[in-house]
């Protein structure tokens, strides 16, 4: 008879934990089993990303192709390039520009967009589904929306300038150039404001579908400035010109501006027939007024005439010179560069240099002078001196007040809207 085999206890429990183990790896391999469509764990799932997004601005002094080379292997950047060139110059590509550029994780550019200016922009993508790797671009305007708009501001100590006081307003720069424009015949932006100066001004906003903001035409403006209230209306005249002037219909266009530079905070020294030189450190005329500008900053024609000086002039440094209707002439001096030529005629607010410290000089300002008639005079006391602009004529005057009336209406409205 055959031996009878006996289970020991030992044996019986390896043999329960060797079933036990067997279940859970069925229970295991039950669970990891992928869920039916639709299944609501379906959706939790991470996938990796097949393309890498890229944002940035142009680099200075970078070329178009140096650009795609590097985040494209060499030929793809190639062909981008070659592309582009269908529908814009490589050539101007611009510094600081902004761009978005979408690439797969192996290497092919799979959207390209850029700024070209504040209404357009360059789209390069496949040319179509089918061919994913060929390119086509296009030169596309923005959608945009325009509305009109009311923005407040107050000149304090946390907003010393029209620039922090108009951002604090949560508006941009752009807006505080225009705004200081139509008011530039009557204040000085660079030594005039006041805390407790306030300004309200109704305008066009643009907004892109970038989220950007752009503006339009300034349609009225109030400034509150060391106790003066000052008022401005956009009209356009028959001809098609368009100007801004007071509730009464006289024109804020002055013979000269205030000052030719933009925004700077103060008058480091005055017109004066006895000054201590800061480099001399002797006794003598000053006969211009100071302005402390970083480098680089834009000075602009005080009034319409022809330049007639532009170049070194020893101690002055790099200075134009401009002459005037009634025998004025106006000069910059100590400028770190010049952007006009002797004979060019220059319309006033137009750029004919920028600032510096040229010549003899302890640093970067402009010497601003004003001569008549050959002798040189204060410019602030000669610009109050100055008549206003032409009023509007007596057969328009309708009009004028008609679009006045609406205009001061929306600029009466909340800020913000």
């Amino acid at each position: 008879m055959a031996p009878r085999l006996r289970t020991t206890p030992m044996l019986w429990g390896v043999g329960l934990c060797v079933a036990m183990l067997a279940g859970l790896i069925a229970v295991s391999c039950a669970r990891e089993e992928p869920p039916p469509a639709g299944n609501a764990i379906q959706s939790d799932r991470l996938l990796t990303p097949d393309t890498e997004t890229i944002k940035g601005t142009v680099p200075r002094n970078s070329t178009l192709a140096e650009l795609f080379r590097a985040y494209l292997p060499e030929d793809r950047a190639a062909h981008a390039v070659d592309v582009i060139a269908r529908s814009m110059d490589p050539r101007k590509l611009r510094a600081e520009q902004p761009f978005t550029l979408t690439r797969s994780l192996d290497g092919f550019l799979r959207a390209f967009d850029y700024e070209v200016d504040p209404d357009h922009y360059l789209r390069v993508e496949p040319a179509s589904p089918e061919t994913p790797h060929a390119l086509a671009a296009s030169i596309v305007a923005y959608r945009r929306e325009e509305a009109d708009a009311v923005a407040t501001g107050h000149i304090d100590s946390e907003s010393p300038s029209l620039f922090e006081a108009m951002e604090a307003a949560g508006e941009a720069s752009d807006l505080s150039i225009e705004l200081a424009a139509i008011f530039s015949g009557e204040i000085d932006f660079n030594s005039e404001l006041q805390p407790g100066d306030a300004f309200r001004v109704a305008f066009r906003k643009i907004t892109r579908e970038n989220g950007t903001v752009a503006y339009g035409n300034i349609l009225a403006a109030e400034f509150k400035n060391d106790g003066r209230r000052l008022e401005a209306y956009r009209f356009v005249l028959p001809d098609g010109k368009a100007g801004y002037y007071d509730a009464n219909g006289r024109s804020l266009k002055r013979f000269f501006l205030k000052s030719p530079l933009k925004f700077e905070p103060r008058i480091t020294s005055r017109f004066s027939y006895s000054r201590r030189h800061p480099v001399l450190n002797v006794r003598r005329a000053h006969l211009g007024v100071d302005y402390a500008a970083p480098v680089g900053a834009l000075v602009v024609a005080v009034s319409n005439g022809v330049v007639t000086r532009a170049g070194w002039s020893g101690d002055a440094g790099r200075l134009v010179g401009i002459r005037h209707s009634s025998g004025y002439e106006s000069m910059y001096l100590h400028l770190s560069s010049v952007a006009v030529r002797v004979g060019q005629r220059v319309s006033q607010g137009e750029l004919v240099g920028r600032v510096g410290s040229s010549g003899l000089s302890t640093g970067p300002h402009l010497d601003y002078r004003l001569r008549k008639n050959g002798t040189f005079v204060n410019p602030i006391t000669e610009h109050r001196r100055m008549p206003p602009g032409d009023p509007i004529p007596a057969s328009l005057m309708a009009a004028f007040t008609a679009g006045r009336d609406e205009a001061a209406t929306l600029l009466m409205a909340p800020a913000g809207r």
